[in-house]
């Protein structure tokens, strides 16, 4: 045989339906970025690491270097750009500073938005396994740690 072999799909993205024809071995990251121009989840290591890629399925932080975009059909997948770029999160990003030259920071808000959906009244430990998933190579730790526990903190009251 030759050739590849290739499937037509529809994947709800940001509450809109898109259709892709996808080879079985291709990413979410790659259709993403590359079939719907949804450019905020980044490329970084590719093997599951940095979490620059992340993205939300069904509400559960995903890093999409790593699921295959054949197994999205059915799920709904939530990108940076579909959060508006106005949510408590994004804005307690913004507040403390937490992004110094920004290539994380899409992924890092994926992760702490799903986080403050899902565990509103988290303690300090959860938040931390939470980020742990994440890597910052511009050590906003801090500035990020904040920004999380402001929201976090804020649907405590």
């Amino acid at each position: 045989m030759s050739g590849t072999f290739k499937s037509e799909v529809e994947l709800v993205v940001n509450d809109k339906r898109h259709h892709a024809v996808i080879r079985s071995a291709d990413t979410l990251l790659r259709v993403l970025r590359e079939q719907l121009g949804l450019t905020g989840a980044k490329e970084g290591c590719e093997n599951g690491d940095c979490g620059a890629c992340t993205v939300n399925v069904n509400g559960v932080p995903i890093k999409s270097c790593l699921m295959l975009a054949i197994e999205a059909p059915g799920s709904s997948i939530t990108t940076i750009e579909g959060l508006g770029g106005d949510t408590p999160m994004q804005r307690a990003f913004v507040e403390h500073f937490a992004f110094q030259c920004g290539f994380c920071t899409p992924g890092y808000i994926m992760v702490a938005h799903a986080l403050s959906q899902q565990c509103p009244n988290a303690s300090e430990d959860v938040m931390r396994r939470w980020l742990q998933s994440n890597i910052c190579r511009c050590t906003s730790y801090e500035e990020i740690g904040k920004a999380v526990r402001s929201v976090i903190s804020n649907s405590q009251k």
